[in-house]
């Protein structure tokens, strides 16, 4: 994972987000295996266990068996094909979750050589709050920010204005 590039960006905006909106005290379940943001979390004082790497979209029990204070999501659910199921799933009544935001000037996501490295969904941020509002919450807090590269072209340009990530801040309103 991030052979040619760390993400320092989207790490340092995702850490100092986790750091306003979650206790240190609080116990994390992050959906994803184990990850170097993982590493992270536990670096700033944050208890974290991870999900397996089973398949969300058909296996719910690790959200539903979990007694976490909060639920993390970060790049997650524009993988799944049900995100609606995995957040109704969700026992905890905190969440925080990011998503890379739809970008109208590239196609979505796919990995040829990893089937779960595809993105079924890339999300405008009302699409995901409609989704977060669907499935019972109600957002407390939201960021976006840009991921500009150091290439040439139009696409590289757009980067650099064009918000690439949100992340939120929810909190359960109903089951």
């Amino acid at each position: 994972m991030y052979e040619s590039h760390f993400p320092h960006k989207r790490y340092k905006n995702t850490i100092e987000f986790l750091e306003q909106h979650v206790q240190k005290e609080s116990q994390l379940l992050d959906l994803g295996v184990v990850n170097p943001f993982t590493t992270v979390m536990e670096e700033h004082g944050f208890k974290v266990t991870n999900t397996s790497g089973e398949d969300l979209d058909i296996d719910t029990s690790a959200l539903k068996n979990s007694n976490a204070d909060v639920v993390t999501a970060f790049e997650i659910f524009e993988h799944l094909l049900s995100p609606f199921t995995v957040l109704k799933a969700i026992k905890a009544d905190k969440l925080v979750a990011s998503v890379p935001l739809k970008l109208w000037f590239a196609e979505a996501y796919r990995s040829k050589t990893d089937m779960r490295d595809r993105h079924y969904h890339e999300f405008e941020d009302w699409q995901f709050d409609w989704l977060l509002e669907k499935a019972g919450w109600e957002i407390k807090a939201r960021h976006k920010w840009t991921n500009p590269t150091n290439k040439i072209g139009i696409r590289p340009i757009l980067r650099r204005f064009t918000p690439r990530y949100y992340i939120i801040y929810a909190e359960r309103i109903s089951k």
